[in-house]
């Protein structure tokens, strides 16, 4: 391992740092994620620092220039700083000097550590949420995509996990869209706390130099800075927020993940796995292994973990800025990899990687009591009242499992012999298209509702 080479913090120190302590302390291995935000940053100050005169126009275009091809040098593979540059900042403020001399020295005027690392990491997770925005859109218009072709297509629905009431499958699907919108507008929301400018607060109590925080703001596109420098350099709540709404999106993910799952097993069967998004056993040939909708249910498990991280690191911290804030940025970038990769995988999955079995669907419909609730209203659109119909149903129900049959297979002489208002539109009433037809209140899973709601989600996607 490289001895680290001692840092020019000040005269205060007298030796390097153990080379053990060097490579705990160094995070050069995870931040350099952030080089090209903290080149864009660090351009914007230089010019800042023009305009307010705190250095000339031609260190200025030296500094930005310089801070140019080492943009460049790192995207051809050829600026790779190791540990002994502790950081990503320290990395690209020696690179510089080395490039343009002395003047590379006088980027940080006015500057701190702290306000420029709060700035890069801002700067990176608005364009990492602008991306996840993009990718749940592309989520979301798969699952509109299958659910436009399966309106009619019926799907048992579960309460408890025990059958309930026959859905529309894209009523079903379209569930999901939902949440997904949900998930969209709470990182909308988050991106505007975000998106706040801590350049200029300094190390915690701002700066002598006359410089222009909103000039600065301005260029790098934030809609407003911190009022408050303690604040501006300690704040991390927009971390937590991002950590937080992206949990939320992974336990949407998840809860598909884990129908999915159940769907695709031989019990039952109402999903068949394709070749392209599915593995083996290594031992028993026949098998077929959800491994996607697995791998997205135990990775929600990763992004709460980071979420509770970093909640536990802020809950302590005085102010201002602490070392401990060094770690929260593999939370971030694990979060951000680790949704945008079950994002990615799951709408693979959906557009490619799983078929829906129509006719088992059928069959799953046809073979239990789940249109019991449309008997007992059947009885109380003859005027009787719903919980006298409701403990009549209960009757037919008990009666059709003595027999062994369903409801369907009952003669109408045994139907009217639990109540004479039964009469031969009985068998179309619970006729399972007509159980969820009929259910047309606004939001529900009647065609009609369906077709106006994959409207809506065509609207949400700005497809209208």
């Amino acid at each position: 391992m490289q001895t680290p080479s001692p840092q020019t913090w000040s005269q205060r120190f007298e030796t390097a740092l153990h080379p053990t302590v060097a490579l705990f302390n160094a995070s050069i291995g995870f931040d350099i994620q952030l080089i090209e935000y903290d080149l864009t940053g660090s351009q914007a100050h230089a010019k800042m620092l023009v305009k307010t005169g705190i250095i000339s126009p031609d260190e200025g275009e030296q500094i930005v220039t310089g801070l140019d091809t080492i943009r460049q040098e790192y995207r051809r593979g050829e600026f790779t700083p190791g540990v002994e540059a502790e950081d990503v900042h320290f990395a690209v403020e020696r690179r510089l000097t080395e490039l343009i001399g002395a003047v590379g020295k006088k980027l940080h005027t006015a500057r701190s550590r702290n306000d420029q690392v709060g700035t890069d990491v801002r700067l990176y997770l608005r364009a990492q949420i602008e991306a996840i925005q993009a990718q749940l859109r592309q989520y979301q218009a798969t699952l509109l995509a299958i659910a436009e072709t399966h309106v009619e297509t019926l799907i048992p629905g579960y309460t408890h996990l025990q059958r309930a009431q026959p859905l529309s499958l894209a009523h079903h699907l379209l569930a999901y869209f939902d949440m997904a919108q949900r998930d969209w507008e709470r990182l909308a929301d988050v991106q505007k706390r975000v998106n706040i400018s801590p350049l200029g607060c300094g190390a915690l109590a701002g700066t002598t130099f006359p410089i222009d925080r909103q000039y600065s703001a301005e260029l790098l596109g934030f809609a407003k800075v911190y009022g408050n420098s303690l604040d501006g350099v300690s704040d991390r709540d927009f971390a937590i927020e991002f950590a937080c709404a992206a949990s939320l999106i992974m336990v949407h993910l998840s809860r598909l993940s884990e129908e999915m799952i159940l769907w695709a097993s031989e019990e039952f069967s109402f999903v068949t796995l394709n070749d392209s998004c599915s593995t083996g056993s290594s031992i028993m040939p026949q098998k077929k292994n959800p491994d996607v909708p697995e791998l997205v249910r135990g990775k929600t498990g990763r992004v709460f973990g980071h979420l509770q991280g970093l909640l536990v690191m802020m809950k302590g911290l005085p102010l201002a800025y602490n070392k401990d804030l060094q770690e929260d940025k593999e939370a971030i970038f694990d979060t951000v990899q680790t949704v945008s990769g079950c994002l990615g995988a799951m709408t693979i999955l959906l557009a490619e990687g799983v078929n829906f079995q129509v006719p088992r669907l059928a069959q799953a419909v046809n073979e239990d009591y789940a249109n019991a609730t449309d008997v007992a209203d059947y009885l109380a659109t003859k005027g009787i009242p719903f919980r006298e119909a409701y403990n009549l149903v209960g009757k037919v129900v008990k009666t059709s499992l003595a027999a062994g049959k369903l409801l369907r297979e009952l003669t109408l002489e045994e139907w009217q012999a639990i109540h004479p208002a039964f009469e031969d539109d009985i068998y179309a009433a619970i006729a399972p298209q007509q159980v969820v037809s009929a259910r047309n209140s606004y939001g529900g899973t009647g065609f009609d509702q369906v077709r106006q709601a994959i409207q809506r989600a065509h609207l949400a996607l700005g497809d209208a």
